[in-house]
């Protein structure tokens, strides 16, 4: 009976909300629990870590240096030409009247002696002085021959100079009087210069930039050349060639 009871107030109670408004609410489930099985931590194995070897320290290497000899400078000793040289030798001589008078074509071929002095200002250009005069005559004829020359050069080689001759020179002959000349004008002529020396750099030091080319070392050389001692109009033909020594100072 009190059961009843019970059971009545409560519907009479459900009766009452439901007719109130009153909201009903569904009752909320319980949540399921998951079980989620945990592992059994176990720790990592740490392994130590070796100690470096050293590295074996290798002993410095002492190496002795070798005395070095330095050897003495050599003394160079100054090679002092001067551009100055002098010269001589022989010349052979050849006079052709060359004119309208009685004797021409007939040739005197006289021979002597020659000297020259000259200076080198460079390797191109110098000024030499010469004279000549023959003894040896043919046909009675007898020159003297003196000039002054500007000489152009050009060093072939180290050994071998070529020559010019310009210049104004006094030419006279003695004979008879149809071969004689008087005779103050141009002459002109040529020649080659070879050189004896031994001179070389690590033997001494030149005081001139152009020594040691063609004949103007210091030294010795041997020369040969023509000259036409007189050139004018109506002049009979006088020429001579020569050869000699040459010394360059």
């Amino acid at each position: 009976m009190k059961k009843l009871n019970i059971l009545l107030a409560a519907t009479v109670a459900v009766s009452s909300l439901a007719y109130a408004g009153g909201d009903i609410l569904p009752l909320e489930l319980e949540e399921e629990e998951v079980y989620v099985p945990v592992e059994e931590y176990i720790a990592p194995v740490v392994e130590p870590i070796p100690e470096p070897i050293p590295e074996p320290v290798a002993k410095p290497v002492v190496v002795t240096p070798e005395p070095v000899i330095v050897a003495p400078t050599p003394v160079v000793s100054n090679i002092l030409p001067l551009g100055l040289y002098v010269a001589a030798g022989l010349i052979a001589a050849t006079y052709d009247p060359g004119c309208g008078c009685e004797g021409k074509g007939d040739t005197d071929k006289t021979a002597g002696l020659m000297a020259r002095v000259g200076y080198d200002v460079n390797e191109y250009v110098g000024i030499e002085g010469r004279g000549m005069r023959t003894n040896w005559k043919s046909d009675g004829g007898k020159l003297k021959h003196a000039g002054l020359f500007l000489k152009p050069m050009y060093p072939v080689s180290n050994d071998f100079n070529l020559y010019g001759l310009a210049g104004y020179a006094k030419t006279t002959t003695e004979g008879t009087t149809k071969r004689r000349v008087d005779a103050e004008t141009f002459a002109w002529g040529g020649g080659l210069e070879y050189d004896l020396g031994t001179d070389k750099a690590k033997e001494g030091r030149y005081s001139r930039v152009f020594d040691g080319y063609g004949d103007q070392e210091h030294g010795w050389g041997l020369f040969a050349d023509y000259e036409r001692l007189v050139q004018k109009s109506g002049s009979p033909d006088l020429d001579t060639v020569s050869a000699g020594i040459t010394y360059d100072f």
